[in-house]
């Protein structure tokens, strides 16, 4: 046996894009888009350096937090921990028959395009656009909050759950219907049964997920604490808006560790 032969391979990683040429020139095309969108993009650099100046006197007034003033900010967090917890609520048991009409193999074709074309429509915007409508619609306040989570939440959770249904084992929906059962009894005992968990599983993930999100759309007036860090700001009380952004990061950990135990014990 030659040396050459009894020399070992050595593994090399197959590239994402086999071809060379059309790798590279992707690689090239995204370079060249980068230039020309930075080289176009109208950039105040004499307002970034102004910028970088203030930022460096709010995180100076910002040292050390002040919780002088913690039962607003605890009265801010209760509100968003509500707004949270109703629009999850609101939002999965909204989602839970919008999921159904979504699903292809359960759904006939009119009704599934309806299902589809609802999910698409809460996934469009972004919360903080769609809390702006609803503030402007409603007023200013947890309903805004409420209704704007809400609509977050389906868009979500119903996509989510329909995909899962469309994955369950076919064999308990058929046994169910040659016994003669109704629709309604296939899908009470034949569908939600297999998709319990992933339901389980995805609310928990929404309220962590609302929680986040009621801090945000608080900013643009929807309630919660993220109403009271906007104010903060105004006022210029830039240590309490520190300490309001500690609690938004302790409460998201918090928050965070113990969906993600939970999601642990049922899957």
């Amino acid at each position: 046996m030659s040396e050459a032969a009894g020399t070992p391979r050595r593994w090399r990683k197959t590239p994402f894009i086999a071809n060379p040429w059309l790798r590279w020139t992707l690689m090239l095309g995204a370079l060249c888009y980068a230039v020309w969108a930075c080289s176009t993009l109208p950039f105040d650099w004499a307002r970034v350096a102004q910028g970088m100046e203030r930022a460096g006197r709010i995180f100076g007034g910002a040292f050390p937090p002040s919780f002088a003033r913690y039962e607003l900010l605890m009265d801010g967090f209760l509100e968003s921990l509500k707004i949270a917890v109703l629009a999850t609520l609101l939002g999965v048991g909204l989602s839970i028959p919008i999921a159904f009409m979504a699903a292809r193999n359960i759904a006939i074709k009119p009704i599934y395009a309806l299902g589809r074309a609802l999910i698409v429509i809460a996934r469009s915007f972004h919360p903080v656009i769609v809390a702006i409508l609803f503030v402007k619609a409603v007023g200013f306040g947890p309903v805004a909050g409420i209704l704007t989570l809400t609509l977050y939440s389906i868009g979500f959770v119903a996509k989510m759950l329909a995909e899962r249904i469309e994955e369950i084992d076919w064999g308990q929906v058929e046994a169910l219907r040659s016994s003669g059962a109704r629709y309604i009894t296939v899908l009470q005992y034949a569908v939600l049964p297999q998709i319990m968990p992933r339901q389980i599983g995805l609310t928990m993930y929404q309220l962590d997920s609302n929680l986040r999100a009621s801090a945000v759309v608080g900013i643009v007036g929807a309630g919660g604490i993220g109403s009271t860090l906007m104010n903060a700001f105004g006022r210029y009380d830039y240590d309490f808006a520190l300490a309001i952004t500690l609690v938004i990061i302790g409460a998201i950990l918090i928050s965070e560790a113990v969906s993600g135990r939970m999601r642990k014990m049922i899957w």
